[in-house]
């Protein structure tokens, strides 16, 4: 799936901070590097590079895909990537709190009719309720093969700062959202899932945007890191449970779920240091998700493809 420059190395890299960023709280600054167990992925010291057909024919069985959080960063990338694919989705679904706000979302969807923009604010309820209604009448008998996931935010607060309001905010946002969008769009998940046999971005998938911060494996001993983000970290966390979970309960109908890391990218909150480009990240993160199988399913995958500690 992936070409690089080099062979198999053992990697340190700085865990990503979840590249969701949130205006309310700062980005923060990156920390000490973190040692994460044997990769088969190169980065840093070599370039990763993805060959155009592998990206222009990820998704040329999926006929739909829903995007949260797509008015800014690694949502409005994946939204400029599947459009601007050779072979792009019917439908591309980019959802935003404010449409009226997301101008460049909005450049890029008047170049493309297959985009479509619609009013969903993640933590209200009324609101998904009437994204799921619009999504229903776009995506019609065909159903919803692909929903991302995606937006979230970071409430960044030490042990000392951390507060109950701190870590509700980011739990609702990371972690119980994602369920609730799923839930009110598992009708078309199920519609398009009896469509085919096997698993994949052809019938139905979940991806769940997470981050390396989530992984409880690594947050010890030697893989401990200074990231000491109660509210952000344990969000992350929970939503990995909330992948397994649903990549449980969601198996008999056949809808693949997955929760998958991005990299340490360089948007408003990874930084100028982070070692890669929105559009690298996204090349990759939708490689990987169009090569998704059921030997895949309920796992935690770094955006490389390969799988990351619990």
């Amino acid at each position: 799936m992936l070409k690089n420059s080099c062979d198999t190395v053992r990697l340190y890299v700085k865990p990503s901070f979840g590249f969701h960023n949130s205006s309310r709280f700062g980005a923060g600054q990156p920390g000490e590097y973190c040692r994460v167990a044997t990769l088969l992925v190169c980065l840093l010291s070599c370039k990763l590079f993805l060959s155009n057909e592998t990206m222009s024919g990820a998704f040329k069985n999926c006929g739909s895909v829903l995007v949260t959080g797509a008015s800014r960063g690694l949502g409005l990338q994946i939204v400029e990537s599947l459009a601007t694919g050779s072979i792009s989705p019917g439908k591309i679904i980019a959802t935003a709190r404010d449409p009226s706000k997301a101008k460049e979302l909005q450049a890029v969807a008047e170049k493309y009719p297959n985009i479509h923009i619609i009013t969903l604010d993640v933590v209200s309820q009324d609101s998904i309720d009437k994204a799921a209604q619009q999504v229903d009448v776009l995506v019609q008998e065909e159903g919803l093969n692909c929903l991302i996931n995606n937006a979230g935010i970071n409430v960044i607060a030490n042990f000392e700062t951390v507060t109950a309001e701190k870590m509700l905010e980011n739990f609702h946002t990371n972690s119980v959202a994602p369920l609730m969008v799923t839930k009110a769009m598992l009708p078309m998940l199920k519609r398009a899932a009896a469509k085919g046999t096997g698993m994949g971005i052809h019938r139905a998938t979940i991806i769940n945007m997470t981050s390396l911060l989530g992984s409880v494996e690594l947050n010890w001993g030697d893989h401990a890191n200074n990231f000491k983000w109660y509210p952000y970290r344990t969000s992350k966390a929970a939503l990995n449970m909330v992948s397994r979970c649903m990549a449980v309960d969601l198996e008999a109908e056949g809808i693949l779920c997955v929760a998958l890391h991005p990299g340490w990218v360089r948007t408003d909150m990874g930084g100028p240091e982070a070692p890669l480009s929105t559009e690298e990240s996204i090349s990759s993160v939708l490689s990987v998700i169009g090569g998704l199988t059921e030997k895949d399913h309920g796992g935690f995958l770094h955006y490389t493809g390969e799988p990351l500690p619990w």
